[in-house]
């Protein structure tokens, strides 16, 4: 069985084309020579999803004196997680970053163990929304993703008037789930069951999604009053901890931006670019066939535009379209005042010589 085994592991490995002998010489392409008059900032990320959304990010703080390199931790085990990355606070530095999603420790400001890490972490920058999905599901940003994957650019939907009406209908039960959430030991509202009641499973387009707005509105009364029923005791600790969360930017109407991140993008706003897209799909397809073209030319017409249609989840996974979001306005301040602070030290150490500071910040603006 041994033996067998092995001539498996041999055969996976001759087919694998990254894979080679010990001892042998490596195959792989080396990277690029570096800038020598830049610094290597090495940036460790949660998981591979993870390294195109803050490389997007990070592009907009390119600068003469700084080079980002965005990875997962490169340890032999590869380690993924938020768990890895707060395991090397220690060994962050100006020249080792680590960059994970909030989840709850932003809104939670010191009152848990993680969150008081996180929040107090000098060179870890998190990203205030629950997660990286919560930006890529920025309300104001999803028509764009509609035009980029139908190619039809004609508004039938408002998704930030719906996401305005989706938070706040949703914002109660939100309380819960985050109380629950924070108090780790008691199980009152679980993610499953939050998930379960925050879901859309469909969209009726008429009067931008009233329909479904008030189905949802039902299912979340009702386990509203479920919840009150179960944990009277605690109607009136959460008042003092809804407090605690508005002091933190948290508000009915945006809500969204602090959920679970994948519930946000799988179970509701891929559900509305989906109907969405489609409606504009056959739109743009009931043009061409209603268009003067008859016959191969028509054929051609529809292929051209057929061709041209992307996947709505692929698009969606690219967007970068977020930058107006006020939460990430606090990020961007963040890596600001660290690029700033890193410069100067540099430049105070001898590292950055014969450039005044008028220089330098010539420099980081022109950058940007």
């Amino acid at each position: 069985m041994g033996r067998m085994a092995g001539k498996i592991r041999e055969k996976l490995r001759t087919l694998n084309p990254f894979a080679r002998r010990r001892g042998t010489a490596g195959d792989l392409p080396q990277p690029l020579p570096a800038d020598p008059d830049q610094r290597l900032v090495r940036v460790y990320v949660e998981g591979y999803e993870d390294v195109a959304f803050w490389r997007g990010i990070f592009d907009h703080f390119q600068n003469p004196y700084l080079r980002f390199e965005i990875s997962v931790p490169d340890r032999g085990d590869l380690p993924k997680g938020k768990k890895v990355l707060l395991g090397m606070v220690p060994r962050s530095s100006e020249e080792l970053l680590l960059c994970v999603d909030s989840d709850f420790d932003y809104l939670f400001a010191g009152r848990t163990d993680q969150s008081k890490e996180v929040n107090g972490a000098r060179y870890m920058f998190h990203t205030y929304a629950y997660a990286t999905e919560n930006y890529l599901c920025y309300a104001p940003s999803l028509h764009n993703v509609c035009v980029k994957a139908t190619k039809n650019d004609t508004h039938i939907f408002d998704f930030v008037r719906f996401m305005h009406e989706y938070s706040c209908t949703i914002y109660p039960l939100f309380l819960w789930y985050a109380f629950s959430a924070q108090l780790a030991s008691e199980n009152v509202f679980p993610l499953v069951d939050f998930k379960q009641s925050v879901r859309i499973g469909y969209l009726d387009l008429e009067e931008n999604g009233a329909r479904t707005l008030a189905w949802l509105r039902r299912n979340v009364e009702k386990r509203e009053r479920l919840l009150q029923q179960r944990n009277a005791r605690m109607i009136e600790p959460m008042r003092e901890f809804e407090e605690q969360l508005r002091s933190r930017g948290l508000k009915p109407e945006n809500t969204y931006l602090f959920m679970h991140g994948h519930t946000l993008m799988d179970n509701v706003v891929l559900v509305l670019l989906n109907t969405v897209c489609e409606k504009l799909r056959q739109m743009s397809i009931a043009r061409i066939t209603a268009s003067e073209k008859r016959g191969v030319a028509l054929k051609n017409e529809m292929a051209n535009y057929t061709n041209s249609l992307r996947s709505i989840r692929d698009v969606l996974l690219d967007n970068e379209n977020y930058t107006k979001c006020p939460l990430y306005r606090r990020l961007q301040r963040d890596i600001e005042r660290y690029i700033v602070r890193t410069i100067f030290e540099m430049r105070r150490r001898g590292e950055i010589r014969d450039q005044s500071v008028v220089a330098i910040l010539h420099n980081l603006r022109q950058g940007q």
